[in-house]
């Protein structure tokens, strides 16, 4: 009955492993406190602003939301300099880039991803069983050259993160343009921009929206569940060519962003100084972690983001993050991506950090 019923796609599907919870670390291992730095969240949440529109939005949760998220994708289409029909709403860009494999991906077609690079890229082409094109990295970079080389005429989709998750590196504005110079008009560039309100300091970063590069051959997914600390609401959108938004718009499931979502979306849009002070603190919180980092002879990439590929060679990264949980610090074991000798660790508060290194400096002594 299974063998009929399964699509032989899913059989050996693996789903999305999520960060460890804090309450069921603190029951397993009867922990007073549980610091959780695995997830990339901000760690100094929402604004005051932000938690006033919950509040209120809340009050009218027994109706369904606005279907469309029209008011959200009109003031992302104005900051944008787009019209809204470039603009569409996901629970969280998870969303969206599965919306992408369902509405265009065939088991003839292919996509083109990068090693070490977010997982849910290589998902997305996995579920409707087509070809994945894995190419190395480059001092742990996109090698968007290579990744240029390995489209062929079925490859609809090349994924890009820009900044990368997990190693928190970017691809300059430069390799950009000649990267999108070189791609084929029949195949489709995935920006996946979700750090790029921590990127942007970067002065040779390369945005694809801040430089207006959006265009009939990109896609550029974008998040609230970063800087602007809305993880647990679920909200992300993409900028995308017109008749790929309508055809994500004729499949995506019906109210996908709740009424308190799109009211906390739209008030942290209006919160630039929250924004601001998010980024100033991680720069804060990245440079102890880093400086405590060399202090202990460890190594680490250089990341633009708000969290840290940390190496602990010769140990493996699971191991590390096993003897962390009993600790009561969450990070996170990064096997997934091949990287199974490190560690990804979100930058939080100056009490987080320090708790971590602690933690950290015991492991290793």
């Amino acid at each position: 009955m299974k063998d009929r019923f399964e699509r032989p796609e899913i059989r050996h599907f693996e789903p999305y492993a999520p960060g460890r919870g804090i309450e069921q670390i603190r029951k397993q291992y009867g922990l007073k406190r549980v610091i959780k730095l695995a997830s990339n969240e901000n760690a100094w949440g929402v604004s005051t602003r932000v938690t006033r529109a919950i509040r209120a939005a809340a009050a009218g949760v027994y109706r369904y939301p606005e279907g469309a998220s029209a008011d959200l994708r009109a003031v992302l289409a104005r900051r944008h300099k787009v019209l809204s029909s470039r603009v569409i709403m996901g629970a969280g860009s998870d969303e969206i880039i599965e919306l992408l494999g369902k509405a265009f991906l065939r088991p003839t077609d292919e996509i083109v991803v990068s090693a070490h690079a977010f997982v849910r890229y290589r998902m997305a082409g996995e579920l409707m069983g087509c070809r994945v094109r894995t190419v190395p990295m480059k001092g742990l970079r996109h090698d968007l050259e290579m990744m240029s080389e390995a489209v062929t005429r079925s490859t609809k989709f090349v994924f890009i993160a820009n900044p990368n998750n997990p190693t928190g590196t970017y691809n300059t504005l430069g390799e950009v343009r000649k990267f999108l110079s070189r791609l084929p008009s029949k195949t489709l560039s995935v920006w996946d921009e979700a750090y790029f309100e921590y990127a942007r300091l970067e002065p040779d970063y390369g945005c694809i929206l801040e430089n207006h590069l959006a265009g009939p051959k990109t896609i550029v997914l974008r998040t609230f569940s970063k800087v602007y600390g809305l993880a647990g609401l679920r909200v992300g959108y993409a900028v995308a060519p017109p008749w790929v938004v309508s055809a994500l718009d004729r499949i995506r499931p019906p109210f996908n962003v709740s009424t308190v979502a799109q009211a906390a979306a739209l008030s942290a849009l209006g919160d630039a100084g929250h924004v601001r002070r998010s980024v100033e603190r991680n720069l804060e919180g990245r440079g102890f972690l880093c400086r405590a980092l060399d202090r202990l002879g460890i190594e680490w990439t250089p990341s633009c983001a708000n969290f840290l590929l940390i190496s602990v060679a010769p140990r493996r990264g699971r191991d590390v993050f096993n003897r962390l949980l009993e600790q009561g610090v969450i990070v996170r074991a990064v096997e997934e991506y091949g990287l199974p000798r490190h560690i990804r660790v979100t930058v939080g508060t100056k009490d987080e950090n320090r708790v971590f290194i602690r933690a950290l400096e015991k492991v290793v002594r």
